[in-house]
């Protein structure tokens, strides 16, 4: 009798095991475990070594320290040199981003340009670059114009030395040499820091200096209707839009993609033109 007891509680106990393993296998197959997948993913991605970070720290951090010079006062010091606009009397903008290539969110940022048919600037980092040199062979092959952004991205009037800034500004050009086989005259200094010697040195290394005269402010991660309200409300002829494709490794441009299918179809009805940064200005973008 105790042995038949024995037997029915281990066939029982197995039967439970079995059952129990059923719900494991039904819950494995359930949402949540889809969620904790997005997220690793997610985290592969921002770990990319595809994806160098920037030196300076995060735009939305370094922004919103006081800005050492004023970029108009740099404009009305250098103006062969130091653009923050074109010329007012033809309704022409000119869209640019930073801080690529991002394999994150360049090849959005190309997709919706692709799809408006619209030309573009892209000032990349010489360290994303040649990380990811087959997404600014597509800039270029889209009709798209590229421009030095130094190589990691530092503070240049915190670094403070002339000697990083050449540094950083002639890796970049050699870097993109290689890839897309001519060196670059546009520059665009990281946060828009700059001071009087910097762009008298850029002068020396035939640069020209882009800034902006409407800031987007992308890099806030605002609402792409938002993002889209601070081009818009602010646009006029002539404009220089500064955008992001790139952000740093917890940053997300997603916003800026979706702003841009909302700012290029309005700002085509009001009958304005987009041209590349060189088309805007009448300079050259090649040594």
């Amino acid at each position: 009798m105790r042995d038949r007891i024995f037997k029915l509680l281990l066939v029982t106990g197995f039967l439970f095991c079995l059952h129990i393993t059923d719900i494991m296998a039904a819950y494995a197959n359930e949402e949540p475990l889809v969620n904790v997948s997005w997220q690793w993913s997610k985290a592969v991605i921002q770990n990319d070594p595809n994806l160098p970070d920037l030196d300076g720290g995060s735009e939305n951090s370094s922004r919103k320290l006081q800005q050492p010079v004023d970029l108009r006062i740099l404009q009305q010091r250098y103006p062969d040199i130091f653009f923050l606009q074109g010329p007012t009397d033809q309704k022409r903008v000119a869209l640019t981003f930073d801080d690529g290539p991002d394999p994150r969110f360049t090849n959005g940022v190309l997709d919706v340009l692709k799809q408006y048919n619209v030309p573009a600037t892209f000032f990349v980092l010489g360290s994303r670059a040649v990380a990811n040199p087959d997404i600014v062979k597509r800039m270029q092959n889209e009709g798209h114009v590229i421009g030095n952004h130094t190589y990691s991205h530092p503070n240049l009037v915190q670094e403070s030395d002339l000697k990083t800034l050449e540094r950083q500004v002639t890796r970049t050009e050699i870097a993109l040499n290689d890839i897309i086989g001519y060196r670059t005259k546009l520059f665009r200094p990281p946060y828009g820091f700059l001071y009087n010697e910097l762009v008298e040195k850029l002068r020396e290394m035939n640069y020209y200096v882009i800034a902006w005269s409407v800031d987007s402010l992308d890099w806030q991660e605002d609402p792409p209707a938002v993002i889209a309200s601070n081009v818009v409300d602010n646009i006029h002829s002539g404009a220089i839009i500064l955008l992001h494709d790139g952000a740093e490794a917890s940053g997300d441009r997603t916003n800026t993609i979706e702003a841009l299918r909302q700012i290029i179809p309005t700002l085509q009805e009001q009958g304005y033109e987009f041209v590349t940064v060189p088309e805007l200005l009448n300079i050259p973008f090649m040594k």
